[in-house]
This record gives structure tokens, sequence and C-alpha cells, in this order.
């Protein structure tokens, strides 16, 4: 599906990376999902995709139909069935990722805060910002170095 990028996009991160069996259960809960999700009765253009084997990216394009409390609702009940389904966690905002070389790594706040003073991550650091808020920020905004990011006003590094 064409999307536009300025679409809106919600980002869940899981605190683990799913397997290959459970990715594809996910995404074909998601695609049902998507092709069925309104706002009041009204069609949604909307895409989920995963990222990273631990990102889940869900997107609406407002431009066509735009999502409501109830139709967010939705898509957050989701979220919950997919956490009970797979044994994940899609909703702790102290997980951080952030890239090594070319893997990607998923601690609790504690290990990110370990992880600074330690000198593994530093200012340079390419972080997840699962804050973003439209499509266009996924290739802009999503990872960027956490002297850039919103991490960089709460860790000291």
């Amino acid at each position: 599906m064409n999307i536009s990028e300025n679409s809106r996009v919600w980002i869940y991160q899981s605190d683990r990376p799913f397997t290959n069996e459970e990715e594809q259960a996910i995404q074909k809960i998601l695609n049902d999902f998507t092709t069925e999700w309104q706002a009041h009765g009204h069609a949604l253009a909307a895409l989920a995709e995963i990222y990273h084997h631990q990102f889940i990216a869900l997107s609406v394009d407002e431009q066509i139909a735009g999502a409501t409390g109830c139709s967010i609702d939705k898509s957050v009940h989701l979220m919950k069935e997919l956490e009970s389904k797979f044994n994940i966690n899609l909703f702790d905002r102290f997980r951080m990722a952030y890239k090594s070389g070319e893997d990607i790594i998923n601690c609790s706040r504690e290990e990110f805060e370990e992880r600074i003073k330690k000198g593994i991550v530093d200012g340079k650091t390419l972080v997840f910002n699962n804050l973003i808020s439209r499509r266009k920020e996924l290739e802009t905004s999503w990872n960027i170095p956490l002297a850039d990011s919103w991490h960089a006003k709460v860790f000291s590094f």
C-alpha cells in the first residue's frame, strides 16, 4: 500500500526480538487488523510493519480518514492482545534500543545508563526515538545519534 510520508505513526518496541515464526504470525495479525480498521465507519488507510524483528510501526494516512479515539483504542487493544499471545511487552517506555554495529541492542533504562558510564554508549551511538509521530520521520528522526535525541536530556554522557 502506498501511504503518505505525512501519515501518523505509532512505534511499539518489544522487550525482546521476535522469532521468525512469531514475526510471521504477528505480521499476519497486523495485516488482518489494518485491512478492517475503521474510524466511525470509515475505512482507515493503514499499514503495519515490523522493523528489526522487534519494532512495530502502525501508520494511518489521515489525509484519507483520520484516526479517532475509539480507533486508536482498538489499536492499543490489539497490541495488548499481541503482548498476551506472544509473551512480550510493547508498552515498557523504559526500554532503550540502540545500534551496535549491525546489531540492535534492547536493554532496560538501568542497563543503558550503565553502558553510558562504561563508555559503551556515547553521544554518537545511534538510538531509536520511538516518539516520532510521522512516517517520514522513520527515515530522518527514528534512528539518530544519542546527542541529537530526547535521550540526551535524560541521560548524562
